[in-house]
């Protein structure tokens, strides 16, 4: 005999496990969420106050929402035998005209009513507040003022949402969420990821039909064919009207301090068959003359992080160094843009730089095709402790943009002044709605052609300032220490990383 299987879908039982005081749900249309979340909420107003019970209030943008979401309580109350009254229409009392609600009545005192969507309706109220289909309510601003002036009393706020186009306050709320700007937990579930957890056999179950691969497959075309072009919209939770340039030049060019140079190299195509100690050695003078300058510059108190972007002989490989202050400001001291470098002396410049960065913590690079090569080197040598590889993808710019857009937005990061680098910016764009570099955002640059690569390694060195990982080290105030291998025990070999003195024993 078969295992009966969950009553409720991974999903749906991370979504009912998360107690954050504010969550929001981001997800595809028809996936049961809400019917979850009623059953959640049927276990919270039918629990004594001992237990942590408390009263529900729903808000639906309609009519039809508010009656539906109630019958859907009553019927779970009906499956975990909790005490409560049959279903009722009430008038609650409002500034301009009493509303008309539904409210189930349980035996532990609490209730679940469902109101309208006027934001008053939660004066002087306390408990859950469900807010459904946010983006489609008229004032959602205002509506969720109003539910979070529930916290303050230990009430919870749970917001779900189909999205309604890029500029609506759901998918603003989300992207705040996503840069950093408050602690509400997301959880973001697409049609595509509720089918891989279980949604269309279970809809085969309820229905008394058997599943097969090619039923659902079929199915799945179906409904994708159904919404047509609304389909990115409304099943892949990827918001309407999300085109267009993602950092206004405005924006862009306030950031940019005149003091932060970009130091470019560019190797002739004959470089590359070069004998080694040539090139070894031609690079070593290139860093001595143009990098160890600016190095020398940095205090031995401030941390350093480092973004790579890679590039061989199309596009560029770009080293993006910060160094955070006092204030939190991520300052970009200089920026190292290499053309057409040989693997070899790629490598040779990151071990130059990080062995001299002062007190360096974390760096993130750039691990798709050939740069795997230098970001695997890198953590090789200074260790997975401080060197992330990382393949970027649409996932990792959904999470990780936001937060460089709210650096720029709130003053706290600066680059330097330079037109390259402008145009790298400007040539991100939102798509689908992530911000992103398109495959086609090729520029000619004063200083030759551009796929936006400052841009990119800028956002790889914020994330990697964000990073908790790294060295720790104490010291004297009288006792200053610089470059990574500062951070080295004695004996590790680490305390002697390839430098300008040492380069012929690296090669």
């Amino acid at each position: 005999m078969s295992e009966a299987p969950h009553v409720l879908l991974p999903y749906q039982q991370s979504w009912i496990a998360d107690q954050a005081p504010v969550k929001i749900a981001e997800k595809s249309r028809r996936i049961g969420l809400t019917w979850a979340e009623a059953a959640d909420d049927v276990l919270i107003a039918g629990t004594s106050k001992a237990s942590g019970g408390d009263d529900v209030w729903y808000i639906g943008y309609n009519q039809d929402m508010a009656r539906e979401f109630i019958d859907t309580c009553a019927g779970w109350a009906i499956q975990f035998a909790q005490a409560c009254e049959a279903v009722e229409e009430t008038l609650v009392a409002d500034e301009d005209s009493d509303i008309l609600a539904f409210r189930i009545r349980f035996a532990s005192g609490y209730k679940i009513t469902a109101l309208s969507s006027r934001p008053s309706n939660l004066r002087g109220k306390q408990g859950v507040v469900v807010v459904d289909e946010a983006a489609f309510h008229p004032d959602l601003n205002e509506l969720l003022k109003a539910a979070f002036a529930l916290l303050i009393w230990g009430g919870r706020v749970r917001i779900i949402s189909t999205h309604n186009g890029v500029d609506n306050p759901f998918n603003e709320l989300i992207e705040q969420v996503r840069a950093g700007r408050n602690s509400y937990s997301l959880h973001r579930t697409t049609f595509d990821e509720a089918l891989t957890e279980g949604l269309y056999q279970r809809i085969c179950l309820v229905k008394g039909e058997t599943w097969t691969p090619e039923k659902e497959a079929a199915w799945t075309r179906e409904i994708r064919a159904f919404y047509g072009d609304a389909a990115s919209e409304e099943l892949d939770c990827i918001p309407r009207a999300s085109g267009g340039r993602w950092l206004p030049r405005a924006l862009i060019e306030a950031r940019m301090a005149g003091e932060a140079p970009v130091i470019r190299w560019t190797c002739e195509d004959g470089f590359v068959d070069q004998a080694d100690h040539v090139r070894a050695a031609d690079c070593q003078d290139w860093l001595d003359a143009k990098l160890r300058p600016h190095l020398n510059q940095l205090t031995s108190y401030t941390r350093t992080f480092l973004g790579e972007d890679f590039g061989r002989s199309g596009d560029l490989t770009v080293l993006w160094p910060l160094v955070l202050e006092g204030n939190l400001v991520r300052r970009t001291p200089f920026v190292i843009e290499l053309r057409n470098v040989p693997f070899t002396q790629q490598e040779q410049i990151v071990f130059y730089l990080l062995n001299r960065l002062p007190r360096f913590s974390y760096g993130a690079f750039d691990a798709r095709g050939n740069g795997q090569f230098l970001a695997e080197r890198a953590r090789q040598r200074f260790g997975a402790a401080v060197i992330e590889e990382v393949q970027l993808s649409e996932p990792w710019y959904r999470e990780n943009m936001p937060p460089l857009k709210a650096a720029f937005e709130d003053a706290m990061i600066s680059l330097p002044r330079d037109s390259d680098i402008l145009d790298d910016f400007r040539a991100v764009e939102v798509i689908r709605g992530v911000a992103r570099v398109p495959d086609s955002a090729r520029t000619s640059g004063q200083h030759g052609q551009r796929h936006g690569d400052a841009a990119v390694a800028a956002a790889l060195a914020y994330y990697a300032s964000l990073a908790e990982g790294g060295p720790i080290d104490a010291l004297t105030a009288d006792a200053p220490r610089a470059g990574f291998g500062a951070f080295a025990p004695a004996g590790t070999g680490l305390e002697a990383l390839p430098g300008a003195e040492d380069f012929e024993e690296f090669v």
